[in-house]
């Protein structure tokens, strides 16, 4: 189905792994590989059997950004100077809103470098979990483009203004260990480690109450722009919503009676 991908399930399906499939390339994005992705996220998130998402990449690298033979040289039917805009709006648009919005948590395994849209892939994620041979950067600049992938709006966010101007303006590249001082990677794990620690959390995460994770998720989306009190009344709305959950139910209930919680993800 996903002829740019190599999908993955694990723990009874709980978990999805979609791999970009393009080592040659270093897993560049084309516009084949961007609609299979957004189409393997909008299918997880409306999949009850699945719990958790991941992205990774085959081979040594996450990705290296935009395939630029692919942008400028096949089955292109606009104008040239229309091109950047329709790859963009087309494709990489619909992917980082339906990463997103998501209904499950959206992991990226960055297992080496990610590069220009492939580092915002791995960062528009909901949280990155990397290799200590990755690293970051924001290579837009080098050939005279801004951040896209949801950049120009996520990367002030997590790095404030002086930040991301500076990575942005420069390009820099950042080894994963600097990206997780900057508060931009959750974990950072050696080259040995990496497939075992990662599936460890993914684990943990797939058997979370996956609706409370959801309004977690749709909660701290909507802080961007909410007022504290627009916020504060936000939460009271998203926590009855929780609370009436069969996973709360069970939480309460293991909490009682001194057990591990069995969560269905209801």
């Amino acid at each position: 189905m996903y002829t740019q991908l190599d999908i993955e399930s694990h723990f009874d399906g709980k978990l999805k792994i979609a791999y970009l499939n393009q080592p040659d390339t270093m897993n560049a994005l084309t516009k084949p590989s961007l609609g299979d992705l957004k189409d393997f996220i909008k299918e997880c998130s409306n999949d009850s059997t699945v719990r958790c998402v991941a992205i990774s990449g085959r081979g040594r690298a996450f990705c290296s950004g935009q395939n630029l033979d692919d942008a400028f040289t096949q089955g292109n039917e606009h104008h040239e100077n229309d091109i950047i805009r329709r790859i963009v709006t087309d494709y990489y648009n619909p992917l980082v809103l339906e990463i997103t919005r998501c209904k499950k948590p959206v992991v990226a395994l960055v297992n080496g470098p990610a590069v220009g849209a492939g580092a915002m892939l791995a960062l528009i994620c909901d949280f990155v979990l990397a290799n200590n041979k990755a690293y970051f950067a924001q290579a837009f600049s080098n050939i005279g483009l801004i951040p896209d992938t949801g950049g120009t709006y996520f990367l002030p966010k997590l790095l404030g203004r002086q930040l991301a101007n500076y990575l942005a303006f420069t390009g820099k590249k950042l080894s994963a260990e600097e990206s997780k001082s900057y508060g931009l990677v959750a974990e950072v794990f050696t080259e040995e480690e990496f497939n075992s620690k990662s599936m460890e959390i993914l684990e943990k995460v797939s058997n979370m109450p996956t609706v409370g994770l959801k309004l977690t998720k749709k909660a701290f989306a909507a802080s961007y722009n909410n007022s504290l009190k627009d916020q504060l009344e936000l939460e009271g709305d998203l926590q009855q919503e929780a609370a009436e959950t069969e996973d709360f139910k069970e939480g309460v209930s293991a909490f009682l009676e001194k057990r591990k919680p069995e969560y269905k993800g209801k």
